[in-house]
């Protein structure tokens, strides 16, 4: 039986990648750990082949996955790295939500919802982070304040939402409500 090696079916991902400059500094931080423990990895694969046969050398096999993972997350970040846009809170429209926008929700209910567009690299729901490429990033993108719209919840229940605050901006309807 000859075995073969499985197609890379992945598709790669070649548009802009949305950070922030604490984004930024942290994807840099992790290039230059990998690119630190670098020489160590080449030094034990080195090591492990010099035990011997290769083939049955699983001290060799761990030791060159080890370096071909490390390898291969610093090509990620370096082409990572090329498409980065900061997002700058200074550069945004006023009154518009866009990629770095704080945003209040008012719910068809009267709740409210609190978050923040970033890319998707730093996106965290459970602390109010969403991506601009998830289902409520790209429908709010775009929109004024004041505007209204309708999501689908992924239970297919639809919602009413309003748009009352970006970046500390308040609606007047919001504001006359209190």
């Amino acid at each position: 039986m000859i075995f073969t090696r499985r197609k890379d079916t992945r598709v790669p991902d070649s548009g802009p990648i949305y950070l922030t400059s604490d984004g930024l500094d942290k994807l840099k931080n992790q290039l230059l750990k990998l690119r630190s423990i670098l020489p160590s990895l080449i030094e034990e694969t080195q090591k492990a082949a010099a035990y011997g046969d290769r083939s049955d050398n699983a001290e060799y096999k761990e030791a060159k996955y080890n370096l071909r993972r490390t390898e291969g997350q610093i090509l990620n970040i370096e082409d990572r790295l090329k498409r980065i846009v900061i997002i700058r809170p200074d550069e945004r429209l006023k009154g518009i939500v866009q990629i770095g926008s704080a945003v209040t929700l008012k719910r068809d209910n009267g709740s409210f919802r609190n978050f923040q567009i970033l890319g998707r690299s730093e996106t965290n729901p459970e602390l109010g982070f969403i991506s601009n490429e998830s289902p409520l990033g790209k429908i709010v993108l775009g929109k004024k304040l004041g505007d209204k719209f309708k999501f689908v919840m992924p239970n297919e229940v639809v919602v009413e939402y309003q748009i009352v605050e970006i970046d500390g901006l308040k609606s007047v309807e919001l504001i006359s409500a209190k």
